[in-house]
C-alpha cells in the first residue's frame, strides 16, 4: 500500500514539473511565435524554419580596354634597317619602343598585319609583293598585340603557302590571327577580355587579282573575301554565340583618299544594321574619319580608315597629291563597360594616340620608328630639329580634326 502511495506521488510530481516546463517554454517563445505570426510565417503554409529567399547578386560593373592599329607594313628600307650583320638576324623592335606602352597596357590589342611570312625560301622584299622576315611577329609581340588581321589585298602575295606559314608564325608567338585560315570552318573567332565575350571578325575586298593562285574551294575558306551574306552571317553567327560585343576589322576603300568612299558608308551602315558594334577600317593608307553612331539606342563606333601604323611609304617615295598623310597613323583606344544590372555592354569611352613614322639614317641604312605625337609637339626638344618637329605638329593636325570628338 506504502508503496502505491509513493509511485502515485512521483507521477503527480512529475504532472506539475511538465506543466512548469511547459509554462517557461511558452513564456520565452510566445513573443517570438507573435512576432512570426504577424510576420506571416506561421499560417501562412510555411513551415517553421525554413530560410528566406536569398535577393539576387549583381556582379560589379567589367570594364575594358581594346587598342586598335592600322596598316603595318614592312617595305624594303625597313628590313633592310632591322638587319643586323654580326647576328645575320633581323630585329624590328626597335620601331614599337615609344608606342608599346599604349599597346601593351590595353586588355586587348588588334592590328592588320599587311604582309605575309612565308620564310626566307622565297626572299624577303616589300612591294610589290611582300615577304616578311619572322621576326617582325615577334616584334609586335613584344609590343603589345594579341591578335593581328590578316585579310587584306597582300594576304596571297606568296600564296597558299604564304598563308599558311604566317598563321603558323602567328600562332607560334603567341599571338592570334582572324581573317585567314588554313582549314574550312564556320566558327567565328570569339575573344574573352576579362569577362567580356567579343567576336572579331575580318574581312578584305580582294587581294590583288592574286586569287587564282588558290582554287575556288581555297578561296572560299582561306581568304575572308568581302561578300555581305556571309558578314551579316558571322554577325547572327557571334549573336547566336551571345557576345558581348562584335568588331569587325575591314580593308577596304581607296587608296590614299582621305574621304570615305560611298561603298564604304553604305557597307558600314549595313553592318551596323546587322549588329556590329565597332567597325576598324584599313587599306587606303591614308587616316579616314571616325563616327560615334547612335543605332537603337546604343552608340556604336566607326573610323573608316586608321592609316598606316608603320611602312616607308611617305612623302620622299610616292608621286601622289596626298603623299604626307601616308606618314600617319592612329592608335584607337576604346573602353567598354559591361552592366550586369542592364544586361548589356557599352562603348563608354573613345580616345585617340595619333602618330607619325620617323624616317632617320643610321650606319647605311634607314630607320623607321613610330612616334605618339602628342608626346613630340613641344616648342623644342632637342632629339628633333626644327623641321621634323613641324613635321611633326603638322601630323597631329591632321590628325586630329578627323576625330569625332564628342
Amino acid at each position: 500500500m506504502n508503496r502505491k502511495r509513493i509511485a502515485l506521488g512521483i507521477i503527480i510530481l512529475l504532472f506539475f514539473v511538465t506543466l512548469l516546463s511547459a509554462g517557461y517554454i511558452l513564456d520565452k517563445l510566445g513573443p517570438r511565435l507573435g512576432n512570426d505570426i504577424d510576420a506571416g510565417e506561421i499560417g501562412s503554409g510555411k513551415e517553421i524554419g525554413e530560410l528566406p529567399e536569398e535577393e539576387e547578386v549583381i556582379p560589379p560593373n567589367i570594364e575594358v580596354t581594346i587598342v586598335a592599329a592600322g596598316d603595318i607594313m614592312f617595305h624594303s628600307p625597313q628590313i633592310k634597317g632591322a638587319y643586323n650583320p654580326e647576328t645575320n638576324e633581323y630585329d624590328f623592335r626597335f620601331a614599337f619602343e615609344h608606342v608599346k606602352k599604349y599597346i601593351e597596357s590595353a586588355d586587348l590589342a588588334v592590328g592588320n598585319f599587311e604582309t605575309v611570312t612565308a620564310g626566307e625560301e622565297y626572299g624577303y622584299k616589300g612591294y610589290p609583293t611582300f615577304n616578311s622576315p619572322n621576326s617582325t611577329v615577334i616584334a609586335l609581340k613584344e609590343a603589345g598585340f594579341d591578335i593581328l588581321s590578316t585579310a587584306n589585298n597582300h594576304s596571297l602575295d606568296k600564296g597558299k603557302k604564304g598563308i599558311i606559314n604566317t598563321i603558323d608564325n602567328i600562332l607560334e608567338h603567341g599571338l592570334v590571327n582572324v581573317g585567314t585560315y588554313k582549314e574550312p570552318t564556320d566558327e567565328v573567332h570569339i575573344q574573352d577580355i576579362n569577362g567580356i565575350r567579343a567576336a572579331i571578325l575580318s574581312y578584305t575586298y580582294g587581294c590583288n587579282g592574286l586569287e587564282g593562285l588558290l582554287t575556288q574551294e581555297e578561296l572560299k575558306y582561306m581568304v575572308n573575301i568581302i561578300d555581305e551574306d556571309r558578314i551579316k552571317q558571322d554577325i547572327e553567327k557571334a549573336d547566336e554565340n551571345q557576345v558581348d560585343i562584335t568588331v569587325v576589322i575591314i580593308h577596304w576603300g581607296n587608296e590614299y583618299q582621305r574621304e570615305p568612299s560611298e561603298y564604304q558608308i553604305e557597307l558600314a551602315n549595313k553592318m551596323i544594321e546587322w549588329g556590329a558594334d565597332i567597325i576598324l577600317g584599313s587599306h587606303p593608307h591614308v587616316i579616314q574619319r571616325s563616327e560615334i553612331r547612335e543605332y537603337n539606342g546604343e552608340d556604336k563606333f566607326i573610323i573608316y580608315s586608321m592609316g598606316n601604323f608603320i611602312s616607308n611609304q611617305r612623302r620622299e617615295t610616292l608621286n601622289i597629291g596626298n603623299k604626307k598623310y601616308t606618314e600617319d597613323g592612329i592608335i584607337v583606344k576604346l573602353t567598354l563597360e559591361k552592366d550586369f544590372s542592364l544586361g548589356k555592354t557599352i562603348i563608354k569611352e573613345v580616345d585617340y594616340i595619333p602618330t607619325w613614322v620617323y624616317r632617320y639614317s643610321e650606319s647605311g641604312v634607314q630607320k623607321h620608328v613610330i612616334l605618339p605625337t602628342s608626346e613630340y609637339i613641344e616648342p623644342e626638344n632637342e632629339n628633333f630639329s626644327k623641321e621634323v618637329l613641324n613635321m611633326i605638329e603638322e601630323s597631329y593636325n591632321n590628325t586630329i580634326k578627323l576625330m569625332d570628338q564628342r
